[in-house]
């Protein structure tokens, strides 16, 4: 008999506000040493299928609500064949909520978001490229809470919708200013172009610590400033807006949670570049100053309860799906995206055991454009590189290149990869 279980709280927008053009997906991959075997990745899929009961399903449609249902086979890899994070249509969907690809060297997971987070996705990641591994090199892989061992019986804890149980009892409420929004020609192929910046770790981590910060502070410091200069280009003075940069957090790190499920909030980061000229040392410091006061387990449970109280409200879960879909999307439009600018979404260093670390040369993740957001970036770091991807589903490359540009300023060595070169197309010049 197959196995239900609900969505968990932040995943009950996604089938709302998804459409034909736009699904909200992620990506995580490694790059080995080698060619992988599509035999054997099957086969590690498979092995892990038992492993990963809350990844292993499909998104089925209730009268109430969306569930997911666990699937009969585990997906087969596919051949990739385009380009990241192609759509994932309802179809498919129904299918099963993630997909495996594998090209060359490269290994990849691409994850419909109700299924989990980044981090989440990072621990499939890794636990099917230790099977891999162990398949391909007759090893054995440790098992850690970074890789499960497809021996092992998954845990409840694993499968726990966490934002009900670190829900606090009185919501914070969302209300911020509205931010300014990036734009673009759209490419109306739907190809996702992607721009990546390698960067060595110790010496990105050395200047965070230059400027007082982490890497993630760094990064967002330098966004903000980034975006602030193109904001000053293209909008006059008095139309301009607050410039903030949407950071997930994650929240088993506060909350010491072992769930794989989705169990992140994001906090705006940013400030209004009408009230003053910020340098970047003051950008760090208002990064620092601000996810200092709001990344508390007491404001994190706040933050919590202003989406888990309303989903307990009897009459709007006594009303049909159609009526709820309607509601979140209009509390979306409001709420969502148009408080910030683009996600910077950090996964940290990508720690591999070293048994493993030969077979493994590189490290990705990926996040996909937003319903309103044109561009967006995640980092990770694995092997002593950390990999900037930049995604964009509109032509101009001004973004990125402003960003890498400024990092390079900065005394950063900086190697830039594209998977589309010949259709870039450059920004209009400044003419502020």
């Amino acid at each position: 008999m197959k196995a239900w279980m609900r969505l968990d709280n932040a995943a009950l927008i996604f089938p709302a506000i998804g459409n034909s053009r736009w699904v909200n997906t992620f990506r995580v991959s490694a790059d080995l040493s080698e060619t992988v075997d599509p035999e054997l990745l099957a086969q590690a899929v498979k092995d892990l299928m038992p492993r990963f009961p809350s990844l292993y399903v499909r998104l089925g449609t209730g009268l109430f609500w969306h569930y997911l249902q666990t699937v009969d086979e585990a997906p087969e890899p596919i051949l990739e064949y385009a380009y990241p994070l192609t759509h994932m249509g309802r179809r498919e969907q129904k299918r099963c909520c993630f997909r495996v690809l594998y090209h060359g060297n490269r290994i990849a997971a691409e994850f419909f978001h109700v299924l989990t987070d980044g981090r989440g996705g990072e621990i499939y990641l890794k636990s099917l490229t230790a099977r891999y591994l162990e398949l391909r090199h007759e090893i054995t892989v440790p098992a850690s809470s970074e890789i499960r061992n497809c021996r092992d019986a998954p845990t409840a804890e694993e499968r726990q919708d966490a934002f009900q149980k670190y829900s606090g009892d009185t919501p914070m409420s969302r209300r911020e200013q509205t931010a300014y929004h990036l734009s673009g020609t759209p490419d109306t192929t739907g190809f996702m172009h992607v721009i990546t910046g390698l960067i060595p770790t110790d010496a990105l981590v050395r200047k965070a610590k230059e400027y007082g910060t982490t890497v993630t502070g760094f990064l967002t410091a330098v966004m903000i400033r980034t975006i602030i200069e193109m904001q000053a280009c293209h909008v006059r003075k008095k139309k301009r807006r607050p410039v903030k940069v949407t950071v997930p957090v994650d929240l088993r790190r506060v909350f010491g949670a072992d769930t794989l499920r989705n169990f992140s909030l994001v906090l705006n980061v940013g400030v209004d570049p009408r009230l003053a000229d910020y340098s970047l040392e003051e950008l760090c410091r208002e990064y620092r100053f601000q996810t200092g006061l709001e990344v508390t387990p007491e404001k994190m449970a706040a933050r919590i309860a202003a989406n888990v109280l309303p989903a307990r409200n009897r009459l709007l879960r006594l009303a049909p799906l159609f009526v709820k879909n309607i509601a979140m999307r209009g509390v979306y439009r409001r709420y969502g995206e148009r408080k910030g600018c683009v996600n910077i979404s950090n996964l940290g260093r990508i720690e591999l055991p070293e048994i493993m670390q030969p077979y493994v040369k590189r490290c990705d993740f990926m996040i996909g454009v937003q319903l309103t957001y044109p561009n967006n970036c995640a980092v990770a770091s694995c092997g002593g590189v950390t990999t900037i991807n930049m995604i964009r589903s509109i032509r101009e490359t001004e973004l990125e290149r402003r960003f890498f540009t400024a990092l390079v300023k900065l005394g950063l060595p900086v190697a830039v990869e594209s998977n589309d070169p010949a259709t870039e197309k450059e920004s209009e010049p400044c003419t502020a």
